[in-house]
C-alpha cells in the first residue's frame, strides 16, 4: 500500500494572495490541532503579541500583514504567533557534508496527514527558500546569504513556555547571515519543546543547537543530529525511531574519504535513514539537500528529484507515492 502526497512550490516575495490561499487550505486542520487540548490551554492574543514584540521584533510587521491576510481573527492571530502552541513529535535525520561546498541534508519523518507540503520562496526580510510548516514557520530552509537551518525533535518529553520551533527556524533565516549570528540569537530565545537545530553557513561554520524550555541552549560543532540530545532521555522513542542507528550511519558516512556529495545525499533514501513506518507517523516524507553556496535546494524522493534555487525558482506541484513498510 502506498501513501500519496502532493508537494507544491510557491513563489511570493511579499505576503499576498498565494500565502492567503495556502493558509485557507490548511486552516481547518491547524485550528483543530491548535485547540485540541482546549481553549484554556492557549495563550491570549495580547500575551502572544507581547512575546513576539519582545523576542522577535523584526518579524512583527510581517506577522501583522499575515494576520490580516488570514482574516484578522483572534484565533488565527494567536495561532500565527506560535507562542506556547500544542506539543508535537517527529523523527528526522540531519547532517552537514564539509568535503567541499557545504551541504546540509535532512530527512523529515512525520505523519503524512499532518504535512503542509509547501516549498516557499519568499523575501520578507531577506530571500528564503524553505519547507513550510504552521503557515509561515519552516521545517528547514536556506537564505540568500548562504545560511541553512533544519530542525529535528530532541527526544525529550518536556514542555514549557516559548516559541514553536518552526517559527524559530524562520526567524533565524530572516535575520541571520552567519552561524555565529544564529548562535547569538538562540542564546536569548525561549523555546516551547526540546528540539535540535543543525545550522551551517557559507564559510562552513557548523552548529548543532540543543533547544529546550527547561535548560540553557547547548551549542556544539557536531555535524550530525537525529532524535536525541547527546544522550538518550526517552528510551521508548529512541528505540522506535532508531535514533542511535541513524546517528551512527551518518557519522560513518561522513568519516569516509570516499563519500561524495551524491553518496551522502543518496544515503538518506536508504535504511536506516529512510523510514517507512507511516502508520505510526514516523515515515520519511521528503529528503532535502541545501547547497548553501549555490543557493540551491534539492528535494528528493525515491525516483524523483526536484530542484529549486534563488533566481530560478520553479512553481508547480509534484505527486509522490510513499510505500508502506512491509508487515513483519
Amino acid at each position: 500500500m502506498a501513501t500519496a502526497l502532493t508537494f507544491e512550490a510557491i513563489e511570493e516575495l511579499a505576503p499576498g494572495p498565494k500565502w492567503a490561499g495556502l493558509f485557507e487550505r490548511h486552516w481547518a486542520r491547524y485550528s483543530s490541532w491548535f485547540l485540541h487540548e482546549g481553549e484554556a490551554k492557549r495563550t491570549s492574543y495580547a500575551e502572544s503579541l507581547r512575546a513576539l514584540r519582545e523576542h522577535m521584533p523584526e518579524l512583527v510587521p510581517v506577522y501583522e500583514v499575515l494576520c490580516e491576510l488570514a482574516g484578522g481573527g483572534d484565533l488565527e492571530s494567536r495561532f500565527l504567533a506560535m507562542w506556547a502552541p500544542p506539543s508535537y513529535l517527529s523523527g528526522c535525520s540531519q547532517a552537514v557534508w564539509l568535503g567541499g561546498d557545504p551541504i546540509l541534508c535532512r530527512n523529515y519523518d512525520y505523519a503524512p496527514a499532518r504535512l503542509e507540503g509547501a516549498i516557499l520562496h519568499t523575501s520578507w526580510l531577506r530571500p528564503v527558500i524553505g519547507s513550510s510548516d504552521c503557515a509561515w514557520g519552516l521545517l528547514d530552509g536556506v537564505n540568500g546569504a548562504g545560511l541553512a537551518v533544519s530542525l529535528a525533535f530532541g527526544g525529550r518529553k518536556v514542555v514549557g513556555g516559548g516559541f514553536g520551533v518552526p517559527l524559530v527556524v524562520r526567524y533565524l533565516l530572516e535575520t541571520c547571515e552567519t552561524t555565529e549570528q544564529a548562535r547569538a540569537t538562540l542564546r536569548r530565545l525561549p523555546f516551547h519543546l526540546a528540539h535540535t537545530l543543525t545550522i551551517v553557513d557559507a564559510e562552513g561554520d557548523v552548529c548543532t543547537a540543543y533547544l529546550a524550555p527547561d535548560r540553557p541552549v547547548e551549542l556544539s560543532p557536531k555535524v550530525v543530529a537525529t532524535n536525541h540530545q547527546g544522550r538518550i532521555e526517552w528510551s521508548e522513542h529512541a528505540v522506535v525511531t532508531r535514533t542511535v542507528e541513524r546517528e551512527r550511519r551518518l557519522a560513518s558516512l561522513l568519516a569516509r574519504e570516499s563519500t561524495t556529495p551524491e553518496r551522502f545525499v543518496s544515503a538518506y533514501l536508504q535504511p536506516p535513514l529512510y523510514a517507512r513506518d507511516y502508520d505510526r507517523g514516523m515515515g520519511t516524507l521528503y529528503t532535502v539537500a541545501y547547497h548553501v553556496l549555490e543557493g540551491r535546494a534539492e528535494y528528493r524522493w525515491p525516483g524523483l528529484v526536484w530542484e529549486q534555487r534563488f533566481g530560478a525558482f520553479e512553481e508547480g506541484a509534484r505527486s509522490v507515492h510513499l510505500a508502506e513498510q512491509p508487515a513483519a
